[in-house]
């Protein structure tokens, strides 16, 4: 019997963590799903791959990812950040705008949307700059970008903040034209001068200067505020402190569109690390107390945060591995991104798998507009999927990931769960938890 390489039948797997059952793929949807499956004609000849007891999930969804490329490619770039995120179970990410050039007009951003097309291993969705030269400064083309072939509908200035209240109820008021968002790094720069860390009683004993929760949270009122008046949506990037969530939880009963998204690090990691100096632990917003920590995944368990975003921001080992003071600031979290939310809220029961689908790749497709991506595992839908063998555990080693970036910091931690295959539109990128082939459609 001939095989049809376009047709897949998966055996066994338990969609978001329910029952087991198969599902069969063809020419880039699930086409059936139970004992419909394996009796459906074009099962005939179809690969099969065996994934009893593995978790079926709707392939991930990042909202928040550093590309780096073009400019930076020394620290990572379209083809290497896309082939982590495929072997971290996404198949879909944002790559953020702070890139050298800045994605700041359509030239830019279709730059980096046919780097995608052509890299094949996930969707690339860029985001737009809402300032020139990320400056804070004038507007940029946002309107351009949005009738780009890249299709923009998430514009952000992350990495700085966009601090003039006229410019941000600007773009606020803009991009309700074609149903776009404002994702907001919430930073007030005046009170964050210098700051090394949180501020607190770390800071304190270290003799670091602090960065104080307040410099997020003064931000994320007035722009709740803003999206309130204009009627716009706001989306609030790497939300760290308990403050932070109560202003987004108030914001939520006016009825205010402003949804938000913590990363992966901010769930497990505190501003305790920091005592060792290891740059690793410098990032933007920084490492918070424990407080804050239970308070945010109090806050994802309860919807109030609606998503994880990765921010993952891979740096050149130079940018790192230096003193704290000149160290870049930023985290690689693609590939550890799936494993540290089941230790952080699966293993503790704050969520279930279904749960997991939500703020990973439903949630985040919805706000990002990403219409073929984050759906239901269901025939007709398209086959973005991923396998998760969520009793697999593993030490995390970053050289041994496909990311540029070595500045992970989980390094050294054993952590749950492990992808093991992945269909982008029923094509499968990673199979036995290694990167297989790209889906080539090139860039046109």
């Amino acid at each position: 019997m001939s095989t049809n390489t376009n047709t897949y039948l998966v055996r066994g797997a338990k969609p978001l963590g329910a029952e087991a059952t198969d599902l069969l793929i063809s020419d880039g949807l699930i086409v059936a799903l139970g004992a419909e499956a394996a009796a459906h004609p074009a099962a005939a000849g179809a690969t099969v791959i065996e994934a009893a007891g593995q978790i079926a999930l709707p392939g991930m969804v990042d909202l928040h990812t550093h590309l780096r490329e073009p400019g930076r490619e020394d620290a990572e770039t379209v083809e290497t950040g896309t082939r982590a995120a495929a072997l971290g179970g996404f198949t879909a990410v944002h790559a953020m705008a702070n890139s050298n050039p800045v994605a700041d007009t359509a030239g830019v951003v279709e730059q980096v949307w046919a780097l995608g097309r052509r890299s094949g291993w996930v969707d690339v969705r860029p985001v737009g700059a809402v300032t020139v030269g990320l400056a804070g400064e004038q507007m940029s083309e946002i309107g351009a970008m949005a009738d780009s072939r890249a299709a923009v509908r998430v514009f952000s200035d992350d990495g700085i903040c966009v601090f003039d209240p006229l410019i941000m109820r600007r773009a606020l008021e803009y991009v309700k034209a074609f149903d776009g968002v404002i994702a907001q790094h919430a930073q007030e720069p005046r009170l964050t001068e210098g700051a090394q860390m949180n501020e607190g009683e770390v800071s304190a004993v270290l003799g670091l200067a602090g960065w104080p929760a307040v410099a997020e949270e003064s931000i994320i009122a007035r722009d709740v505020l803003l999206a309130e008046h204009v009627g716009s949506r706001l989306h609030i990037c790497h939300v760290s402190t308990a403050g932070s969530v109560e202003i987004i939880r108030w914001a939520k009963s006016r009825g205010v569109q402003v949804t938000a998204e913590v990363t992966p690090h901010h769930l497990l990691l505190t501003d305790e690390l920091v005592k060792s100096y290891d740059p690793v632990y410098k990032v933007n917003p920084p490492l918070r107390r424990e407080a804050d920590v239970m308070a945010l995944r109090a806050a994802l368990a309860d919807g109030t945060i609606d998503i994880i975003g990765t921010d993952h921001a891979p740096h050149p080992s130079e940018a790192k591995e230096c003193e704290w003071a000149a160290a870049a600031m930023g985290m690689t979290g693609l590939e550890t991104a799936l494993s540290v939310v089941q230790h952080t809220m699966i293993e503790t029961g704050m969520i279930t798998w279904a749960d997991f689908a939500r703020i990973t790749s439903s949630a985040p497709a919805a706000i990002g507009r990403v219409e073929d991506q984050g759906r239901a595992l269901a025939a007709g839908e398209p086959a973005n999927i991923t396998l998760v063998d969520a009793d697999a555990r593993w030490v995390v080693d970053p050289y041994a990931m496909a990311t540029k970036g070595r500045n992970s910091p989980f390094k050294g931690l054993e952590l749950p769960g492990k992808v093991t295959t992945v269909f982008f539109h029923g094509h499968p990128t990673v199979l036995n938890g290694a990167l297989a082939t790209p889906r080539l459609v090139g860039a046109e």
